[in-house]
């Protein structure tokens, strides 16, 4: 799975950095994601962080 962040809907919450740092960071007052695949294990966490966004800006591809 992999995780993608909308630049144009990010509001920079830090929701998702703070629910699942290890695959969401903020760049500046932007929240972007590892790139490529998400390990294993932090898939279900990233996937909460997603759903939670305010906004919907990230995107999850399996």
């Amino acid at each position: 799975m992999k995780a993608s962040v909308d630049p144009n809907l990010c509001i920079g919450c830090t929701q998702c950095a703070g629910l699942c740092p290890e695959v969401f960071s903020m760049d500046g007052t932007l929240a972007v994601a590892i790139p490529g695949e998400i390990p294993p294990e932090d898939v279900p966490q990233a996937v909460s962080a997603a759903e939670a966004c305010p906004v919907g800006a990230i995107q999850t591809i399996e």
